[in-house]
């Protein structure tokens, strides 16, 4: 616990050294906690405590000396970095993508639900129909969201993208901004199928989308593309199973940004779990 406590610190602090404009402004000199100190608390706090920042505060404050902040300031700050944190974690993946020279991904969505189906009606967090969607791996109806993950062939997240339960995969994929490098190929299953869409990919990065086909597809695919569609797929399902039992019983936040801003970070401690082994 304590060698990853000090890479996480090491790590994020390096990285927010190197990411800096320079055009930006000096840190305010009375502030009580640096950037790479929030943010390693809220990352020991999803990797170790379940996502409960309290609890991470006070590991940080009775084992490394870290000044004490209320429990008001620190989500303050906290929230404040939100995209701070998204860019650190889009960069840890460009590095990822770059270093990942199979250059094989694999994309697929789980459900985070934020609340029992029986309290949808008296839920705070989210509002509206637009939540209200069926996971069909599962069976079963949720409220919350969806999250759409892209991993390499060895199971790290490197892009992701959050959206409504109740909008399709398909639609999800076409709201993300795939950065992915040349010559790449995608694996998903048959809730991606948008001929266009592979189209266009192919055409843009020189890589291929291998979906699913249903029998009666206009495109079949060959035995060679089922089976490494069918070998690759299952790393994902495993990636899945890992970063759920990350999750609390209930993810709890008080504001629909609180709630996401968890998910951020239980992926992103994922990730460098993940590219640690």
């Amino acid at each position: 616990m304590r060698e990853q406590t000090v890479a996480m610190y090491c790590f994020l602090d390096d990285l927010l050294t190197l990411t800096r404009p320079v055009w930006a402004r000096p840190a305010d000199p009375r502030r009580r906690l640096t950037d790479a100190q929030v943010l390693t608390t809220a990352l020991v706090a999803a990797r170790f405590f379940g996502g409960n920042l309290v609890l991470g505060q006070r590991y940080m404050q009775q084992h490394w000396g870290q000044h004490k902040l209320d429990k008001s300031g620190f989500n303050r700050q906290l929230h404040a970095l939100t995209d701070t944190l998204l860019g650190l974690f889009a960069t840890c993946g460009q590095v990822l993508k770059d270093l990942h020279t199979e250059a094989r991904y694999v994309i697929d969505s789980f459900p985070v639900a934020v609340c029992q189906n029986c309290r949808l009606r008296r839920s705070k967090l989210l509002r509206g129909q637009a939540y209200h969607g069926r996971s069909a791996s599962k069976g079963q109806w949720f409220y919350g969201v969806k999250v759409q993950v892209i991993i390499t062939s060895y199971g790290v997240p490197v892009e992701f993208y959050v959206h409504a339960g109740r909008e399709a995969d398909v639609t999800g994929l076409r709201a993300m901004a795939l950065d992915l490098p040349a010559g790449s190929v995608l694996y998903a299953d048959n809730a991606y199928t948008d001929y266009a869409a592979e189209d266009v990919f192919a055409e843009a990065t020189g890589g291929q989308q291998v979906v699913a086909r249903q029998a009666n597809s206009r495109r079949p695919h060959s035995a060679v593309q089922r089976f490494l569609l069918q070998h690759f797929r299952k790393r994902i399902e495993t990636t899945f199973s890992q970063l759920v039992a990350r999750f609390p019983r209930h993810i709890h936040a008080v504001t629909a940004a609180g709630f996401l801003l968890k998910l951020v970070l239980f992926i992103f401690v994922h990730t460098l779990d993940q590219t640690g082994h």
